[in-house]
């Protein structure tokens, strides 16, 4: 008896020795990540954008008609800040960094892709919606993955997408509507977007030392190096010339 007793206290022991150094790594991985935020900046006026004409797609029309849309190539707000810049790391990460398991969305609405650029890790599933009344064929025209057209009916369920390798950038079109585009751009690692005051932020960085990079659609790329410590949240900015 007094054996079988000292087994279970030692397996006991061994369970909670087991609980306690899981839970003491999980808090050590968060607490040595940080995060890296920024702005983008438009040097200059932003090109003037091309009215899109949907008078082909009446039910797209009606969604736009109290607010024409333009084309999405420069997007800049009222104080430079430059929307649709994709901000990542091109160097200085492990290749160990586990794959992001937030939910990554690009939406068909109002015959219009939501948003136009749309950032993703490199295995990370992202989901294609389609709120339109009408149908839809996503085409992203893919070099680094493969190339797929599919078409997505009005009230069909999403589709569920991955990207394996890294891409800079996809552009993607709709077979049906000449108008729409958009970009998928695949990394590996933490990213970021900026929205339309030019902001952005990268979650879950480790301490390091990186080679930032940003890239837009019409102004390419710029890069950064930029060192972060645990627990101390770094900042960097872009500007971009305008054309």
């Amino acid at each position: 008896m007094k054996a079988g007793f000292k087994v279970v206290a030692l397996a006991s022991a061994i369970l909670v020795v087991g609980f306690v150094l899981l839970y003491s790594g999980r808090s050590v991985s968060a607490a040595s990540t940080v995060q890296i935020t920024g702005s983008v900046k438009l040097d200059g006026a932003a090109p003037h954008q091309k009215p899109i004409d949907m008078a082909k797609e009446p039910s797209c029309a009606a969604v736009h008609k109290d607010k024409p849309i333009t084309t999405e190539g420069v997007v800049a707000g009222a104080n430079g800040g430059l929307a649709n810049v994709v901000v990542y790391i091109t160097q200085g990460l492990t290749g160990n960094e586990p794959v992001s398991t937030q939910s990554v969305e690009i939406n068909q609405k109002g015959c219009q892709y939501v948003p136009h650029v749309v950032a993703v890790d490199a295995g990370q599933h992202m989901k294609i919606l389609n709120s339109d009344q009408t149908s839809h064929n996503i085409h992203p025209q893919a070099t680094k993955n493969p190339e797929w057209n599919k078409s997505q009916l009005a009230g069909a369920p999403p589709l569920d997408v991955t990207w394996n390798n890294e891409e800079i950038a996809i552009p993607v079109k709709c077979n049906v509507h000449p108008w729409m585009h958009a970009y998928i751009v695949v990394v590996k690692g933490p990213y970021g977007v900026s929205d339309d005051s030019g902001s952005f932020k990268l979650d879950n960085v480790p301490a390091g030392s990186y080679t930032l990079t940003a890239w837009h659609e019409t102004y390419g790329t710029q890069t950064q190096t930029v060192t972060v410590a645990a627990g101390k949240p770094a900042t960097v900015s872009f500007t971009f010339k305008a054309k």
